[in-house]
């Protein structure tokens, strides 16, 4: 079936972040006030729609051609394009204004959340598709933001080894966020790297070879900071890397999220049981849910990694956690470690007793003492 107005309007509530450009060019523009649209636009408008809209656990047909999903799919091509365009748009007229320094600060850290909010939500959905032009547009959003091996990192390394020791991005129990950012900055390229390079050696094939995909992160993240630095000079350069640097921050709070303090089961040997939808936290709320393109809909995401996200299945409590909020207002609570604890500490412990009963001692699994698996 060819995607018509039905699938159209279908479509129309995910393409909500795409009123995050014209708030972003304004901002750029205007100053003053303006400078905070979007910030409070994500941070502070979302979860209050989320309050108002409350949840949805419907499920689409699993089944749904791609034919029926090409507006839901179009959403994801545009918005590359238009999000480089605005960044260094934007930019341009930054260092061009008399804006005060608060003011070209904040403009840009509303570029780093529009990066990173949308701009790498889109990335990892179009990652796992199949089309190489999807992965090549998720890799240009990647390296926009100078975190191109994130796609190798996520794909070889998350969603095979998620919830075990071996997975950077898995929170630990009682893990701060900032400890857990600090930690991953580090972990996710070395991890990434070995994954690329073990993959390579089992070909036959070292390193430094061409179809290592390390070599295009660098030379299209070599551009972009090329062009930040022609269009701008030296405040461009710097504009563009607090931008990145936000992005990143908003892609580790949501890791951080989506998987802290759980843990596969450990077999002995090295092993672990298989991935089940109780390895990842979830968020029902209808708005959040749009505007993070089903995002919050993880458990099935790692059943089925390629699954385009309007068809992504909810998950009732008896078979996957969830969340009291959608990922902004749990972003903001990650971000004051007393409180995240003091509304996660007691979700993973009734996690625990819940799908674990026969484990008495989680300290090997909060320590990360358990063998690595195979």
């Amino acid at each position: 079936m060819i995607a018509g107005p039905h699938q159209f309007l279908r479509a129309l509530p995910f393409g909500l972040p795409l009123t995050l450009i014209p708030l972003m060019w304004v901002s750029g523009m205007v100053g003053g006030w303006t400078v905070l649209l979007v910030p409070l636009a994500t941070w502070a408008l979302y979860p209050m729609l989320d309050a108002a809209f409350g949840l949805n656990a419907a499920n689409a047909d699993p089944e749904t051609p791609d034919g029926e999903l090409l507006w839901h799919r179009v959403i994801t091509w545009i918005w590359g394009p238009l999000q480089i365009v605005t960044v260094f748009g934007v930019i341009a007229m930054l260092v061009r204004s008399d804006f005060a320094l608060w003011e070209m600060l904040a403009v840009t850290f509303g570029l780093g959340i529009v990066a990173g909010a949308v701009g790498i939500v889109y990335a990892h959905e179009l990652m796992h598709q199949g089309p190489t032009f999807e992965r090549r547009l998720g890799d240009l959003l990647m390296t926009s933001v100078l975190y191109g091996h994130f796609r190798s990192e996520h794909l070889l390394v998350h969603h095979r080894y998620v919830c075990t020791p071996r997975d950077p991005v898995t929170a630990r129990y009682n893990e701060g966020f900032y400890r857990f950012f600090a930690r991953v900055l580090g972990q996710c390229f070395v991890s990434a790297w070995k994954a690329e390079a073990g993959k390579l050696a089992k070909a036959g094939l070292p390193f430094w070879v061409r179809a290592n995909p390390f070599w295009r992160y660098a030379v299209l993240q070599g551009l972009f900071i090329a062009f930040a630095g022609l269009i701008g000079g030296w405040l461009g350069v710097v504009l563009f890397l607090l931008h990145a640097f936000v992005a990143i921050w908003q892609l580790e709070l949501v890791n951080y999220i989506e998987h802290y303090g759980l843990a596969r089961r450990h077999l002995g040997d090295g092993k672990y049981e298989h991935v089940q939808p109780r390895h990842s936290w979830n968020a029902s709320h209808r708005v959040s849910n749009w505007f993070l393109i089903n995002l919050q809909r993880h458990s099935d995401h790692h059943y089925k990694p390629d699954r385009r996200y309007p068809l992504l299945q909810n998950y009732a409590a008896d078979e996957a956690p969830q969340l009291p909020f959608g990922y902004a207002v749990m972003g903001t609570l990650a971000m004051i470690p007393p409180l995240w604890r003091r509304r996660m500490n007691p979700r993973v412990r009734a996690w625990r007793s819940q799908f674990y009963p026969d484990i008495e001692d989680w300290t090997p699994y909060k320590t990360g003492a358990l063998p690595l698996p195979r």
